[in-house]
């Protein structure tokens, strides 16, 4: 059968990673406390705090909350400290900065738990193409961490696929 077709990707030892597979799942909220300052610049702690007090918290009910302020204003550290008090009774996570960095500091804890023993001495690929916002830090986490078990690391698809790194 010399016209047979043959998937030698499906029939190869390679492994395919998809950070997206660990995504976790849950709405992700930026709060910013701009709006809870005097004309979106100067923090009157008396007033921030009713704010803080009176603010319905429980919007972020099995949120992912990041908390940040989008003017010029200089914040003091305990204005974050006392919000994300607040806000951690309801959210799954609370951190100072915007998406983009929640969305990193969030896999940066799952890279770090992963068990990776299965990939120990094969070939991976960690898959490029998703649906879903994952940062750029965590493919290098990622790879980094591959890299002391895996006997090689590629990227991309395995029909096209980038080579990154090869055990010797």
């Amino acid at each position: 059968m010399a016209d047979e077709i043959i998937n030698r990707v499906a029939n190869s030892k390679l492994i395919t990673f998809d950070l997206e597979d660990h995504y976790p799942e849950g709405d992700r909220v930026f709060l910013d406390i701009s709006e809870w300052l005097f004309e979106g610049i100067v923090l009157r702690e008396k007033e921030f705090r009713n704010y803080v007090k009176n603010h319905d918290w429980s919007v972020y009910n099995n949120a992912y909350l990041a908390v940040g302020c989008t003017s010029e204003a200089i914040v003091p550290a305990w204005a974050y400290m006392l919000v994300s008090l607040h806000a951690a009774k309801y959210a799954k996570k609370v951190v100072f900065g915007d998406l983009t960095t929640l969305e990193t500091i969030l896999f940066t804890e799952i890279i770090d738990t992963l068990d990776l023993s299965e990939y120990q001495d094969k070939p991976v690929i960690i898959k490029g193409c998703t649906h879903k916002p994952i940062p750029q830090n965590a493919y290098l986490l990622l790879a980094q961490k591959l890299q002391k078990t895996a006997s090689s690391i590629m990227y991309g698809e395995a029909c096209s696929s980038v080579p990154l790194y090869k055990k010797k």
